[in-house]
C-alpha cells in the first residue's frame, strides 16, 4: 500500500487507463495547462500531450456535447466540470443525449463517458455553488451515478467508471481532494453498484457515501463510546444502488440511520427508506430516520452552513431516537 492523496488517486487512474487506451481522454476547463481547477490533472498535459488532455472554453453545454459525440464514435472522454453546480449548463446533453442514446438507438450506439468533478458544499461558496447533484442525476434512467469516499475507492471506482460502455457520473468534493488514505500498489478494479461494510456493528445501523460518511463514522465513534454497536455502510454508488447489503444488515441491527448531504424531498434516502420497508418492514423495531441538509438553500454565512449541514450531533440525536434511548 502507499499513502496519495484523493486528488492523487484520481490523476493515477485517469493516467492508467490513457496509457491502457489510447482513445480516452481527458477534456474540460483549466485542464491542461493550468493542471486543474483542483490540480487532480497535474502533470497530464506534459505526459499524454494537448490532444488527449484538452482545455476549453467556459462552455460546459459546448463540451459535454463534444464528449457525448466523440463517445458515440468510439472515444472514451472523461469530460471534467469544475464544479456540478456549472453541471446545469449542459444537462440537456447529460439526459437527453448521453443517458438516452443507447436505447433511442435501439442499442446500435453506446455512449461510454465519464463526467466527473465535484459536488456538495465545500465550505462558505453560498447558494449557487454548494449544491448536491447525486439524487439529481441517480433519477435518470441510464447513468450511473458514483460518489467515492476516499482515495483508495476514488481510483478503482474510477477505472472502472472510465471502462464502463454506459455513461458514468462520478462526483467528488473539493473539501476531500487533500485527504489522505492507503491506495493498493499496482492494478485494482472497484466494480460500480456494490457497497462498502466499513465497520461491523449489532445494534443500528448507518448508511452514508461521499464525504459526508465522516460525519456518520464520526458519529459511530461516539456512540460507540457509550456502548452502542454501530455498523457503518459506504454505498459509493447511488446508481446503482445495492439494496441487498443494507437489507443484509437492517436484518441484523433492525435500526437504520441514513446521513445524506442533499435537500431532504425527493433525495437517495428517500429510496432507501422506501426500499427498506418494502423489502424488510417486518425485521425493523424502529422507523429509518434521515439526516439531510436543511430545506434551504446555502448561505454564506459560515454559522447557517453549519446549521444547514448534518452534524455528528443530529446523528447522534437521530439514533438515539431509533434506539429509543433518553439524549
Amino acid at each position: 500500500m502507499k499513502i496519495l492523496q484523493f486528488r492523487e488517486a484520481l490523476n493515477e487512474a485517469m493516467c492508467e487507463e490513457m496509457e491502457r487506451d489510447e482513445n480516452v481522454y481527458l477534456m474540460g476547463e483549466e485542464v491542461a495547462e493550468y493542471n486543474g481547477a483542483y490540480k487532480v490533472s497535474k502533470g497530464m498535459l506534459d505526459k499524454f500531450g494537448p490532444k488527449r488532455v484538452i482545455d476549453t472554453p467556459i462552455s460546459e453545454l459546448g463540451f459535454a456535447g463534444i464528449g457525448v459525440g466523440s463517445a458515440m464514435n468510439g472515444m472514451r472522454p472523461i469530460i471534467e466540470f469544475m464544479t456540478f453546480n456549472f453541471s446545469l449548463v449542459g444537462i440537456d446533453q447529460i439526459i437527453n443525449n448521453a443517458a438516452k442514446m443507447y436505447n433511442m438507438s435501439g442499442g446500435q450506439y453506446n455512449v461510454p463517458i465519464v463526467f466527473r468533478g465535484p459536488t456538495g458544499s465545500a465550505g462558505q461558496l453560498a447558494a449557487t455553488h454548494s449544491q448536491n447533484f447525486e439524487s439529481w442525476y441517480a433519477n435518470c434512467p441510464g447513468l450511473k451515478v458514483v460518489v467515492p469516499s476516499n482515495p483508495k475507492d476514488a481510483k478503482g471506482l474510477l477505472k472502472s467508471a472510465i471502462r464502463d460502455n454506459d455513461p458514468v457520473i462520478f462526483m467528488e468534493s473539493e473539501q476531500m481532494y487533500g485527504d489522505k488514505g492507503e491506495v493498493p500498489e499496482g492494478e485494482y478494479l472497484i466494480p460500480l453498484g456494490v457497497a462498502n461494510v466499513i465497520k461491523k456493528g449489532t445494534d443500528i445501523t448507518f448508511v452514508s457515501f461521499g464525504k459526508i460518511l465522516k460525519v456518520a463514522q464520526a458519529a459511530a465513534e461516539e456512540l460507540e463510546k457509550e456502548g452502542v454497536s454501530v455498523e457503518v455502510i459506504d454505498l459509493r454508488t447511488v446508481r446503482p444502488i445495492d439494496y441487498d447489503t443494507i437489507i443484509e444488515s437492517i436484518k441484523k441491527t433492525n435500526r437504520m440511520v441514513i446521513v445524506e448531504e442533499a435537500w431532504p424531498l425527493g433525495n437517495i434516502s428517500t429510496e432507501l427508506t422506501y426500499m427498506i420497508q418494502k423489502r424488510a418492514f417486518d425485521y425493523l423495531d424502529a422507523p429509518v430516520r434521515r439526516v439531510t441538509n436543511a430545506d434551504v438553500p446555502m448561505s454564506f454565512s459560515m454559522p447557517l452552513v453549519e446549521a444547514t449541514l448534518p452534524s455528528v450531533e443530529k446523528v447522534i440525536a437521530a439514533a438515539k431516537d431509533v434506539l429509543y434511548v433518553e439524549k
